[in-house]
């Protein structure tokens, strides 16, 4: 216990690097961009659509009464930041070798702080979909909307959780980042994407919620479509979260004097 709050006293002392860091993330991504910000609603949009056309015209899916278009985009919005997160955080040390291995710094940082770029376009999308429910008409419960900051906390959590194991094992095995990007494709549809909760068996919903993803997708449709608290599986989300939270960082820190050697 002491070893771990000593790391959390040294992140926050570099906290000045890490916020730096988070900026030069962000304005190398958009510093040569046409489009800059808009990337961040462009690619969720276009799956949107595609998954629109094909889930209304020819696999008709029932959404009640939220248009498909918007049902998927909600759901898309936070997924879209839960994968870039990850599959940025496996390569954040192997793509910084010279700086992994030439100056001391906790290196947490760097993926840290990749989430923390991410977030911004989390932002923007999420601005894009206010938008469509202003245009769609759909009733807007403020008091739910308290809630959101929540369920994003426990979506950081979970993705630092695997982020950070990610990008510690990828110094070793550079396998890994393809194992990653293989099991985010395959989780997409483990997770309540493309349909609802009520398509999955009722004798299977209590081991289709081990996946903590199932709870924050629900809870963000919940609060945002339906105006209602969070679904009631946020909280075992929230707690494997806080699990995979402290696993990732355990395993990240148990190897971190071995990876200037290893990079």
């Amino acid at each position: 216990m002491k070893s771990f709050i000593d790391n959390l006293r040294a992140l926050y002392k570099h906290r000045d690097l890490m916020l730096s860091w988070t900026y030069r993330l962000i304005r190398g991504r958009y510093q040569q961009s046409i489009l800059g910000g808009l990337w961040a609603v462009i690619v969720p949009t276009a799956s949107t659509v595609i998954f629109s056309v094909i889930f209304t015209f020819f696999v008709p899916i029932d959404t009640g009464e939220v248009p498909y278009f918007v049902f998927s985009y909600t759901a898309m919005i936070p997924w879209t930041f839960f994968t870039s997160s990850i599959s940025e955080m496996s390569n954040s040390l192997i793509g910084n070798m010279n700086l992994v291995s030439k100056i001391y710094f906790p290196r947490e940082i760097l993926p840290i702080a990749t989430v923390l770029a991410r977030l911004l376009d989390f932002l923007i999308g999420f601005c894009m979909l206010v938008i469509l429910m202003f245009f769609y008409k759909m009733p807007v419960n403020l008091l739910s909307w308290l809630f959101l900051p929540i369920v994003l906390l426990i979506q950081i959590m979970l993705s630092l959780g695997i982020g950070l194991a990610g990008a510690a094992m990828n110094v070793f095995y550079r396998d890994v980042s393809y194992v990653i990007g293989l099991g985010l494709q395959i989780w997409l549809y483990a997770s309540p994407i493309l349909y609802p909760v009520t398509s999955v068996p009722e004798r299977f919903r209590s081991i289709y919620f081990l996946n903590p993803m199932a709870g924050v997708i629900e809870s963000y449709r919940a609060i945002l479509l339906h105006q209602t608290l969070p679904s009631s599986n946020l909280i075992l989300s929230a707690g494997i979260s806080i699990v995979m939270l402290f696993i990732g960082y355990w395993i990240f820190k148990k190897v971190e004097f071995q990876f200037a050697d290893v990079i």
